[in-house]
């Protein structure tokens, strides 16, 4: 049973960006928090974080339909409102007093 808990978890590290940045803050408790045992947990806290962060990369590039996807459109239309609305408003260095 703790076998499979302990697989769902790391799964779930690997896909899912939130939550691996809690358990990168928080390593021991957020393994606790999964109902793992204290065997667990505390080698859960003395992984590699590093190689962690480095097949969470690499499974994302591989099975891109596990990870969320981003809207390209929202996104650029978003960056093309803010960019006309930087240029409109004109934002200049204030000029030295007494100049």
């Amino acid at each position: 049973m703790s076998a499979e808990r302990l697989e769902a978890f790391l799964a779930r590290l690997y896909v899912d960006e939130s939550a691996r940045r809690r358990f990168l803050a928080s390593p021991h408790n957020e393994a606790a928090n999964a109902g793992l045992s204290e065997q667990d947990c505390t080698a859960l806290a003395n992984i590699d974080f590093v190689g962690l962060e480095l097949a969470a990369n690499s499974i994302a590039r591989k099975h891109p339909a596990l990870t969320p996807k981003v809207n390209f459109f929202k996104t650029t239309r978003w960056w093309r409102l803010g960019s006309w609305r930087v240029a409109k408003t004109k934002i200049l260095p204030q000029s030295v007093e007494g100049a």
